[in-house]
Parts: structure tokens; sequence; C-alpha cells
């Protein structure tokens, strides 16, 4: 009752628990956009300033992907079983032959101008002609070398690190999606608890009104607030349930749904046949794929000037010979964008990596489900902890200052 009546007294009083309540939510707030914001650091290295903490743990994020995705539920020999040679030439034809005719001419004016320029267009025809019956077979055959030798030429950790390294955009869009109902949540709660918590900071001011209770009390509250925050997310991890109430961790609960969002943003930004294809072509194993592209060019060489000997021999010296076959490769690889870009399509199809990333998460178990989002900031959750904290002490200060002095 005497408590009562001093709140009905002294309004400011009732400050206390609203201003907390703004405290919680203001600190949840901020320190979600800490999470994710600034994308690059901004300050003076390495102490002074701020990166948000997602983005500048991208690196690490990306290794924890790789061995997620690869390292348990997909495979690149797997990925690469669903090839189909026939259907891939198919997607390519087309485009290949107007690539592979260029060549020829480009090879032919170079190695052996003389006699390139004395054949009739008939005969030149027929040589399109032979180049272009053999295609499905050479590409059948680069096809079933490059699946067996798919992980000396495809590093699929280079490339996951490599795109997430380089947009930064692409870490928050992966987590900002999985989590779209996990950080509103943060903000919200804020609010909730920093006004239940305000109450007993109101009591305590009313029969110790001293300078310290309300910085102290602020400080309680941005602490708990984003703590408690944090764990309703991820805790407990299996359901639990209390009262005819069923609890779990809200990510956790989320489990189905997260694994398809998160399943489409990797097929989709990630794993894509582009992004495959660019780490064979320019990346750290493009020159096993060199050595491929160049077995098969040769050994087709090889086939059509047999059928033309001993008058292409006549006709091209020993020496010309090896820098025809040299330049065919080279410029078969380097134009090789020009016609594998027609396959993406068809590869994304028999692919199919949302479909089965998204299966395979749903199955995981709530340990290991945890570790696709959390593992890669969990370290770094005290630096969120201790800034709510600590705003939430300034808070004290300032409602003690405006208030009660």
């Amino acid at each position: 009752m005497q408590l009562l009546e001093q709140l009905l007294t002294n309004l400011p009083l009732l400050s206390i628990p609203i201003i907390s309540a703004f405290v919680g939510w203001f600190t949840n707030f901020l320190a979600v956009k800490m999470m994710f914001y600034p994308i690059e650091f901004i300050g003076i290295k390495p102490f002074l300033g701020w990166q948000g903490l997602i983005p500048a743990k991208r690196r690490e994020m990306a290794e924890i992907e790789v061995e997620l995705v690869l390292g348990k539920l997909l495979s690149v020999q797997e990925l690469a079983a669903r090839i189909d040679p026939v259907e891939l030439t198919k997607a390519i034809e087309r485009r290949l032959k107007q690539v592979i005719r260029k060549v020829v001419n480009e090879v032919m004016q170079e190695a052996a101008p003389q006699l390139w320029a004395s054949l009739p267009v008939q005969a030149k025809n027929l040589v399109y002609a032979r180049v272009e019956h053999d295609i499905p077979n050479v590409v059948s055959k680069m096809v079933g070398d490059f699946k067996h030798n798919i992980e000396e030429i495809v590093d699929i950790k280079e490339l996951v690190v490599t795109q997430l390294v380089n947009a930064p955009e692409l870490i928050n869009e992966i987590f900002l999606k999985s989590g779209a109902k996990e950080f509103p949540f943060i903000e919200k709660s804020g609010a909730y608890f920093g006004f239940l918590f305000g109450l007993p900071t109101m009591v305590a001011w009313i029969y110790f009104p001293q300078w310290w209770v309300l910085p102290t009390g602020g400080l309680i509250v941005g602490y708990l607030t984003n703590w408690i925050a944090l764990k309703i997310i991820f805790e407990p991890k299996h359901p639990v349930k209390f009262l005819g109430i069923t609890f779990q961790g809200m990510f956790l609960k989320r489990q189905k749904e997260v694994s398809r969002v998160y399943a489409d943003i990797i097929e989709s930004k990630l794993m894509t046949s582009k992004n495959i294809m660019e780490i064979a072509l320019h990346g750290s194993g493009s020159g096993q794929l060199l050595e491929l592209i160049e077995m098969h060019v040769n050994d087709a060489i090889e086939r059509y000037v047999a059928m033309a000997q001993p008058y292409f021999g006549l006709g091209v010296g020993s020496e010309r010979y090896f820098q025809m076959k040299q330049l065919a490769v080279k410029r078969i690889f380097e134009d090789s964008e020009k016609y594998l870009a027609y396959a993406y399509e068809y590869t994304n199809k028999a692919l199919r990596i949302g479909d089965d990333l998204c299966e395979r998460m749903q199955a995981l178990s709530p340990e290991e489900f945890e570790g696709v989002l959390r593992p890669a900031y969990e370290a770094d959750e005290w630096k969120l902890i201790v800034t709510g904290a600590l705003l939430g002490m300034v808070a004290g200060f300032i409602q003690l200052y405006l208030v009660f002095m």
C-alpha cells in the first residue's frame, strides 16, 4: 500500500520501467544492427572502430558452409555424376559448332595459311562437318574425365570462400533471410524484458534512492535483455514440455522453413553452375582442366589428320603441326565461356542442389542444425551483450540526471 501511494504521488518513478523498456528495445535493436553493419570496417584498425560481426567473420563462415554442405550434406562427386553428357551436348551444341568453326579457321590460317587458302569451299565444309559430327563423342569423353577428376578441377571450398569474401552482402543475406523471424523478435523482446526488469529497479530506487541504483539497473537491463533474447533463439535445442506448453529455440523450431530459405539462397546465389564453371576455368584447378581439354582436343586432331594423310602432312610441317594443336587447345579453352554459358540452365536443373540440400538440412539433428548459422559469430556474442549493458548504464545516468536531479 505504501509502495502504491509513493507511485501515485511520485509519477516520475513510473518512468523507470518505461525507460527500461526503451533501453531494452534500443540495445537489442542496436545489437542486431551491429551483427550485420557496417559491412566494411569503419574507424581506425584494429580496435578503434567497428565492423558487423557477420561480415567480419565471413571467411570463417564460408569454411563452415563448406564443411556443412559438402562434408555432411552433399559431395562434389555426387553432383558431377548427375551431369548427362548427351543432354549437356544438346545444350551447348549449336553455340559450340559456331565456336569450333571459328577456331578451325583461326588455327588453319595461322598454322597452314597456304594449305587452308588453297582448299575449296566444299573441302572446308567437309572439314567443318567432320569436326562437328565428332562433337558429341569428344564432349562425352571429356565429361567422363571431368567427373573422374572433379575434386582436382573444381575446388568447392575455394568457390564458397571466394564468393562470400568478395560479396559480404551475400553472407548478410543468408543470415537475414534465414533468421527473418528471429531478429525482429530480438528487438521486440528487449522492450518486454526491459519493462519487467525495470520494475525491480523502480522498487530499489524507492527504498534506496542512491545515485548508483539507476545506472546499475540500466546495466543489468541492457545485459539481460540481450542475453535472454539470444538464448531464446537457440535454447532449448530439443523440445521441452512445461505446464502443457512445448518450448524450443525459435530458430530450431523453424528448421523446415529455414532449411528451404537457406537452400534456395545457396543454390541461386552461391553454388550456381556459373560460379562452379568460373572456378573451374579460373581457379586453382584450371591447370588440370586445361590438361584435360588438351588431351581430348589433341586426340581429336590426330584422328582428323590421320584421315587426311599424306596430303595434310605435306602441307604442314611437324613444327607447324605442333603449333596448330597448341593453338587449338588455347582457343577452345579461352572461348569456353562462350559455349558453356548455354549449359547453365540444364546443369542447374540437373544438379538439384536446392532441393537436395533442403531435404538433408531438414533431417539434421538440432545440434547440427544450430551449426548452420551460429558458430561463425558465437565467439563474439559477448561483444553485443557487453555493448548492451554499457548502453543501459549510460541510459541510467541520463535518466538520473534528467528526471531525478
